[in-house]
């Protein structure tokens, strides 16, 4: 089974989705299998975000947590970028940089 240390970044991140891919048999699936399953896990958090905030949910849907969502996400995201070759903290800090020149404001 693959393990992070205990303070990794964002590429021991990839690495360790990578491995954990390998290890389950998931390493096969595509680009747009991964996507398929982001918005479902999207979508999983959503009714997880809701459930928190005391909104109306389906009594029978099944809940969990929304760090549990957060890394589901998170473990796909990383899956997507290693099958495009993107080096997700290198991304990161490329946008941020692109975004840091851009003016935001609030909308009425």
């Amino acid at each position: 089974m693959p393990e992070l240390n205990s303070h990794p970044t964002l590429s021991d991140f990839q690495k360790y989705v990578t491995e954990l891919e390998h290890e389950r048999d998931f390493i096969h699936q595509t680009t747009i299998d991964k996507c398929l399953l982001l918005g479902e896990e999207v979508g999983e958090l959503f009714k997880a975000v809701r459930k928190s905030e005391g909104l109306s949910v389906d009594s029978n849907s099944n809940f969990t947590e929304i760090g549990d969502e957060l890394t589901d996400i998170l473990i796909y995201l990383c899956a997507i970028a290693n099958r495009k070759g993107i080096n997700l903290e290198n991304a990161f800090r490329a946008k941020e940089e692109i975004n840091k020149n851009r003016t935001w404001k609030s909308l009425p």
